[in-house]
């Protein structure tokens, strides 16, 4: 009998579920919209609705082997979203439990950047690696890391916030979550859009960027200067891969990686932003950490990848459970 697990992607604008088998083929995707349901006991009913049609398009409750969510502030021990800024609910919102009590499928809920990581273990770049650190480069930056074949949570299962820590300390930008110079306000699309800025404001060379409203260029906006062979649109990606090389140089010391992931809408710069990231990273991390560990775009596509995690938490900690592991 083949098994599926639902995959279920919160996000701050849109939830997608879909059913995954072990193989990762991903098939009756639906979505709805997060933000309609500011209740949270209205939301998990639109949830229960959407996965028993996914229950009954698998061939039964039989097929279904657990519910995997991937979602923003996740306490994974406590199975529950905590004090979340892009979701529509504040406080501490038990949300694996309350879809569990409602649909009697078993779920499973962590954070959607370490559900980013299983998915590339399972099912990306990843595959038969036991030690990696996941960066996502999207509006923000978040991370997972890998440690012998285990995602690493901590106490309160917030380890790995890497897209908080200061990399310019000293006079740096202030960060959305408050610290000044965090690598997110430098190494994420909105980060790019800020070094825009400032590359702009400070020097009068001519650009491609001028003929845009300055307060709202957009990284997309910079990798098309830059593709256009525009000079300042590429130092911008130069600059931004040269803060990412610094960041991934000092986490090498921490967990000794055998890879670096990028994934995410900035990695589509591609080699603009791979080169220099790498090229810095070999020039500054301590001897023993250099040419040990590959720094390397994502295996999966992005469309799927969220949901791909998702599933691969419910696969692989179901796994866990029904072996006692």
């Amino acid at each position: 009998m083949k098994k599926y697990v639902i995959g279920f992607d919160l996000g701050g604008t849109n939830s997608v579920l879909a059913l995954v088998d072990q193989e990762g083929n991903v098939s009756e995707r639906v979505s709805f919209k997060t933000n309609e349901y500011p209740d949270v006991d209205k939301y998990v009913r639109q949830c229960t609705q959407t996965i028993t049609e996914l229950i009954q398009k698998a061939g039964g409750k039989e097929y279904i082997a657990a519910l995997g969510i991937g979602a923003p502030d996740v306490n994974y021990w406590n199975r529950s979203i905590e004090n979340a800024t892009n979701l529509p609910w504040k406080g501490i919102v038990p949300l694996a439990d309350k879809i569990e009590a409602k649909t009697g499928i078993v779920t499973f809920i962590t954070n959607d950047a370490k559900a980013a990581a299983l998915g590339e273990m399972l099912y990306g770049a990843a595959q038969g690696m036991k030690d990696f650190i996941m960066i996502t480069l999207g509006t923000g930056v978040g991370s997972g890391i890998v440690v012998n074949g285990e995602l690493v949570y901590g106490k309160r299962s917030f380890a790995g916030e890497l897209g908080h820590m200061s990399i310019r300390p000293e006079n740096g930008r202030v960060c959305p979550c408050g610290r000044i110079g965090c690598l997110e306000a430098y190494c994420s699309a909105t980060g790019v859009a800020r070094t825009a800025v400032e590359f702009l404001e400070k020097n009068d060379k001519e650009s491609l960027l001028r003929t845009l409203p300055i307060t709202s260029i957009t990284s997309k906006e910079v990798y098309d200067a830059a593709m256009k062979g525009d000079q300042i649109a590429k130092d911008i990606f130069e600059y931004t891969g040269k803060l990412l090389g610094e960041a991934l140089a000092d986490c090498a010391t921490f967990s000794d990686p055998e890879a670096f992931i990028l994934f995410g809408g900035l990695t589509q710069a591609g080699n603009l932003l791979l080169e220099p990231t790498v090229h810095t990273y070999q020039k500054i991390v301590f001897e023993n950490y250099r040419n040990t560990a590959q720094i390397i775009f994502s295996g999966l596509k992005e469309t799927d990848a969220a949901i791909l995690g998702a599933a691969a938490l419910a696969w692989t900690t179901v796994e866990k459970v029904m072996t006692g592991n």
